[in-house]
C-alpha cells in the first residue's frame, strides 16, 4: 500500500471552489469531485479535518463595504459556511467517507458544537471532521479559522487549495509573467503581502511553526499526490530552501 507523509492535515477551501464555473452557489458535479479527492487519501488513512469558506454564497468583508453592520455580515458569512460544510458532508457521505461536521455557532440541529476532544475521537476514529462557522466570532476570517483548528487538532500541515498551481508575485491569472515562490517563509509573505492567507492567519502559523501548503486543487490527482510526498504547489514555513 502507498505510504502517505502526513498522518493528520487540515485542508482549507474557499467557498468558491465548490461553485464550480457558476462563479456562485453549490454545483454538484464540483462537490462530488471534490469528495472524490477527499476520500482518494481518506483511503491512504489520512486523519482529515477541512475548513470551507463561505464566499460563494454571501462574504461578509463584501457586505460590511456596502454599508451593512459588520458584526452581522461576518455572523451572516459564518452561516455561509455551515451551508457549504452541509453540503460537502452529503457529498462525502455519498462517497462513502464518514463525516462529521462542527460548528462554532451552535446550531445542534444540524451540526455538532465544536468541542476540541469529540474532533480528535473523530478524527482517531476515521471521520473526516468539517469545521464550520469560522471561529465563532467577527472580524476573523475562514483562513485564520483554519490555522486555529489545525493548530487545535496537532495536524501536521495544512494545505490551502486554489486554482493556481501556487503562490505568485501577482495574479498569474492577469499577468502571465508573475513570479512562482515554489518555498516561502511566513515572514516573506507578511513583508511582500502576497495574498496567500491574511496576516492574522499567517502570523498564527509563524507563532505555532505550522506548514502551509498551497496546491492547485483544479488538477485532478493533485491533492493525492502530495499527500505520497509529491512537491507541488508553494510551501511556506519558517525554513529558507
Amino acid at each position: 500500500m502507498e505510504q502517505p507523509v502526513f498522518k493528520r492535515i487540515l485542508l482549507k477551501l474557499s467557498g468558491e471552489a465548490l461553485a464550480g464555473e457558476k462563479g456562485g452557489g453549490l454545483d454538484q458535479p464540483t462537490l462530488r469531485r471534490v469528495a472524490e479527492e477527499v476520500g482518494s487519501i481518506h483511503a491512504l488513512g489520512v486523519e482529515i479535518g477541512l475548513v470551507i469558506g463561505g464566499g460563494n454564497i454571501f462574504r461578509g468583508i463584501s457586505a460590511a463595504a456596502s454599508g451593512m453592520d459588520r458584526t452581522t455580515a461576518d455572523y451572516m458569512g459564518m452561516l455561509a459556511t455551515v451551508i457549504n460544510s452541509l453540503a460537502l458532508q452529503q457529498a462525502l457521505e455519498r462517497a462513502g467517507v464518514p463525516t462529521r461536521v462542527q460548528s462554532a455557532l451552535t446550531i445542534t440541529r444540524v451540526a455538532e458544537p465544536f468541542i476540541i476532544r469529540r474532533a480528535l475521537r473523530h478524527l482517531e476514529k476515521g471521520r473526516v471532521v468539517i469545521f464550520a462557522a469560522g471561529t465563532g466570532n467577527p472580524y476573523f476570517s475562514t483562513d485564520t479559522a483554519a490555522v486555529l483548528r489545525a493548530s487545535e487538532i496537532r495536524a501536521d500541515v495544512i494545505i490551502k487549495g486554489t486554482k493556481v498551481n501556487g503562490v505568485y508575485s501577482a495574479d498569474p491569472m492577469t499577468q502571465p509573467d508573475a513570479e512562482f515562490f515554489p518555498r516561502l517563509t511566513y515572514l516573506d509573505v507578511l513583508s511582500r503581502r502576497l495574498k496567500v492567507m491574511d496576516s492574522t492567519a499567517i502570523s498564527l502559523c509563524m507563532d505555532n511553526r505550522l506548514p502551509l501548503r498551497v496546491l492547485n486543487m483544479n488538477e485532478p490527482d493533485n491533492l493525492r499526490r502530495l499527500i505520497l510526498g509529491e512537491d507541488l504547489g508553494t510551501l511556506i514555513s519558517g525554513e529558507r530552501a
